[in-house]
């Protein structure tokens, strides 16, 4: 096994990666907005010996820079994957990085072999308007500021209630860096709502009692959306399952992988 870390040129910018170049097959794991790609050490310690694992860094979080131009999650995506020379792969992602595994499912489908979604966003999902006014007013308050534990805190409250732990509150700290660092350089990759049915390899979704509740409807749509789609509960779990169960989400990896 030859772990190898790289600054994978991307649009604008580049991202930081890390292949193990293990003996089996290739899982790509794609962290949450809310932290970065430390979130996987729990689960990498149970897969690297197995298989080739892949991580990165999305911009401005963890050690990659933060965006400097307009970009997208799954552009960025391609472009590590491209880089690494990635043959097709189980993604594991969660919360940002479940979105972008099934965008790349829907716009490129020979690259994914199963599906692992821990915690998914779905991009072009209709959040509830406001559903906390307070929250978002005070996010605006604490950015202004700068206030990087402030804005920690204020994520904590809302994707981490399952409370504090080993490595949570790294991640908070990462999301709140990265989210006051890249301003409004995102932007949107197409809507994936009305594709979901498009989905054809295996999938699984993990999702905890305990995570943001608007999050937990839209997961719901989405394990009755993907045909065949898997659905574990996770009693106590939050958002951050990669760092509250990593066996559970090693095993479920291992169950697709083979």
């Amino acid at each position: 096994m030859n772990d190898m870390e790289t600054m994978v040129k991307v649009e604008g910018g580049t991202v930081w990666a890390d292949d193990t170049g293990g003996p089996g097959a290739p899982v790509v794991l794609l962290h949450p907005g809310v932290g970065d790609s430390r979130i996987w050490e729990p689960v990498m310690s149970r897969l690297a010996a197995r298989y080739r694992v892949i991580r990165y860094d999305a911009r401005g979080h963890g050690e990659s820079p933060p965006a400097t131009a307009p970009y997208t999650l799954l552009t960025d995506l391609v472009a590590v994957l491209d880089q690494l020379d990635v043959p097709p792969a189980v993604f594991v992602g969660c919360s940002q990085g479940g979105a972008s595994s099934i965008d790349l499912a829907l716009s490129q489908p020979s690259r994914v072999s199963a599906l692992v979604l821990v915690s998914p966003g779905l991009t072009g999902y209709s959040w509830p308007d406001d559903p906390d006014p307070d929250a978002r007013a005070e996010f605006a308050s604490l950015a202004d500021a700068g206030d990087i534990d402030g804005v920690a805190a204020l994520i904590g409250r809302i994707w981490a209630a399952a409370g504090p732990g080993d490595g949570v509150a790294e991640q908070l700290r990462s999301a709140a860096r990265a989210w006051l660092a890249n301003g409004d350089f995102e932007q949107q990759d197409p809507s994936a709502v009305d594709r979901l049915g498009d989905i054809a390899v295996p999938a699984v979704l993990l999702i905890g009692d305990k995570d943001h509740p608007p999050l937990i409807t839209c997961d719901e749509m989405i394990v009755a959306s993907i045909p065949g789609c898997g659905k574990i509960d996770v009693p106590g779990g939050d958002h951050l399952l990669p760092l509250r169960v990593p066996d559970l989400v090693a095993d479920t990896v291992t169950g697709l992988a083979g």
